[in-house]
């Protein structure tokens, strides 16, 4: 797969080291040249290719491939730039795949496909949900959204009044437009069939539209 990196600031550079070690071909560009030397003398990313580009210009990310990327990631720290570069990387060249980086949570509403954004991670925000979702049973929270809200994958861990404690998977009647992707128990991951059966104490992770979350709401937590 071909990534394309905007940004090679520490996130950036994360991302890009841990995509190059499992095979694809990673690409990062960055303003400054004496960020991109700094990292292609640091030997800290082999198999990472670097490149001083201004990702805002229609000229240069032509120049660096861009319409040969299957996904473009936008992580700079400045939330003008990683809209712009999604805009640019969905309508100019057709990039399929555009996740981009919010810093500022007020600007959160903004990552949208109006924008070319496929998915938007928010780092203030999924935080939260990660803090929130840590001291919480019988809540749900969301901690990723994608499609500008559309759909989210959710966590919730089941309370002893839950009543998915003790049913199985199938049992639960859950709408079409959501699925449990997996459970966490006791420090392991299952993967759920439709005979898996859930118990109180468990972390289950759903992936649902946004108009399914009251139906996984009450077949997860009730009430």
């Amino acid at each position: 797969m071909r990534v394309i990196v905007v940004g090679a600031g520490k996130v950036g550079k994360h991302i890009a080291t841990d995509l190059a070690k499992a095979g694809h071909d990673v690409l990062v560009l960055d303003s400054s040249k004496d960020v991109v030397a700094r990292a292609e003398q640091s030997g800290e990313h082999p198999n990472v290719a670097f490149k001083v580009a201004d990702a805002c210009e229609v000229t240069q990310l032509e120049e660096a491939g861009l319409a040969d990327a299957d996904v473009v990631a936008a992580v700079t720290g400045d939330d003008e730039d990683n809209l712009v570069v999604s805009l640019l990387a969905k309508q100019e060249f057709g990039v399929p795949r555009v996740v981009a980086r919010v810093n500022h949570p007020k600007n959160e509403w903004m990552f949208n496909e109006t924008w070319g954004v496929d998915v938007s991670v928010s780092t203030p925000h999924l935080l939260t949900a990660l803090v929130e979702e840590a001291v919480t049973v019988g809540t749900l929270v969301r901690l990723l959204q994608f499609g500008g809200g559309k759909a989210g994958l959710e966590e919730v861990t089941l309370a002893e009044s839950s009543p998915a404690a003790g049913q199985q998977v199938s049992e639960l009647r859950l709408p079409r437009n959501c699925t449990i992707v997996a459970v966490l128990r006791e420090q392991s991951v299952i993967v759920p069939r439709g005979d898996t059966r859930l118990e109180a104490g468990d972390e289950v992770i759903v992936l649902a539209t946004s108009d399914a979350e009251d139906d996984v709401r009450a077949a997860l937590i009730g009430g």
